[in-house]
């Protein structure tokens, strides 16, 4: 049997298990997204002071329960929550000995890629903010998308990097797309995440992921390729499958499937939750343990041995577990 015939059985067979073990309430919503960084107070200095998140909660954290649930021993960390608009992100500083920065020469192709979409009202206002704090460009300036690219005709974005190297982006939806709620009358120019967008190698794959076994919808898909698109990801010859997913509230998930160009360097193996290549997208469900159970039969990699029973119910959480998607990007369950 060839590799594309074991292929096809194998993501058979997954998607068999999927409609089987699916279930019966699947993730509610995305909660927030977390990022590793190697310095809490640097990093809320950039992110309240370059970006005007607003921290709304901050604790520390270790013990037994901590370790078994990110699935590293002997941690203790800072977490703090922040907020823009509706959408909230987590920092998490470990204070332990360990952690590596993101490797050198990190490309927006690369399949650990992953970053938030902050929308903006106006784009020429948000870049000349950034460009007072001398940010570091990803893009070689804020790209518009052509109509060459329909569902995404008109779209201004800048990819750009916070102090330790995590890629971040800045967007701006004309009146005919994105969320209806990103056309509100404010004087704002910074309005909230509209998505997290996580680098894979097969959407085939992650659909089955994403939307069979967590029950997420697919909201859109474009195909975007051009000189627009080479300079806002900085890849030569990028053309991208995209794909955007959502839950019945909070972020959304974006696909970035290159294909082209292909040879995309696969997640480290090796990589930990105190590592700076390291981003976390939580969600929240209802029935935790069904939940778990079914990513098990579902033969998806586990980084917690269990569903761990949250300390204090930090952050307002009382149970969760962290889980691996397709190309090792960290997922984590929560249950309110």
């Amino acid at each position: 049997m060839t590799y594309r015939r074991i292929f096809i059985s194998r993501l058979f067979c997954l998607l068999l298990l999927a409609q089987r073990f699916l279930v019966a309430q699947p993730v509610e919503r995305v909660d927030a997204v977390g990022i590793t960084v190697s310095d809490m107070d640097k990093a809320l200095a950039f992110y309240t002071k370059v970006l005007p998140f607003e921290k709304i909660s901050e604790q520390e954290f270790y013990g037994s329960e901590y370790e078994r649930l990110k699935g590293l021993f002997g941690i203790r960390f800072r977490k703090a929550r922040l907020r823009l608009g509706d959408e909230e992100i987590e920092l998490t500083d470990y204070l332990t000995v360990g952690g590596r920065p993101i490797p050198v020469e990190s490309r927006s192709n690369d399949l650990w890629f992953q970053h938030i979409a902050i929308v903006v009202r106006d784009m020429d206002s948000a870049y000349a903010r950034l460009r007072r704090f001398n940010v570091e460009h990803i893009s070689t300036a804020p790209q518009t998308l052509p109509p060459s690219i329909p569902a995404a005709a008109g779209i201004k974005a800048f990819y750009f990097r916070d102090m330790d190297g995590h890629a971040l982006e800045l967007i701006y939806f004309p009146p005919d797309k994105g969320n209806p709620k990103w056309q509100r009358p404010t004087d704002k120019i910074f309005l909230g995440i509209d998505h997290t967008a996580i680098g894979i190698s097969s959407t085939q794959k992650s659909t089955v992921f994403y939307q069979q076994l967590l029950g997420m919808s697919k909201l859109g898909e474009s195909f975007n390729f051009g000189t627009e698109q080479e300079h806002l990801n900085n890849v030569f010859g990028a053309s991208l499958h995209i794909t955007g997913n959502g839950a019945a509230s909070g972020f959304g998930v974006e696909f970035l499937e290159y294909l082209a160009p292909r040879g995309a360097r696969p997640y480290p193996a090796d990589a930990r939750a105190d590592d700076l290549i390291h981003w976390e997208t939580i969600f929240v469900v209802k029935n935790i343990e069904s939940l778990f159970k079914t990513l098990i039969a579902s033969g998806v990699t586990l980084l917690s041995a269990s569903v761990v029973t949250v300390p204090s119910r930090a952050f307002g959480y009382k149970k969760a577990f962290y889980a691996r998607d397709p190309d090792g990007h960290v997922v984590g369950f929560f249950e309110k």
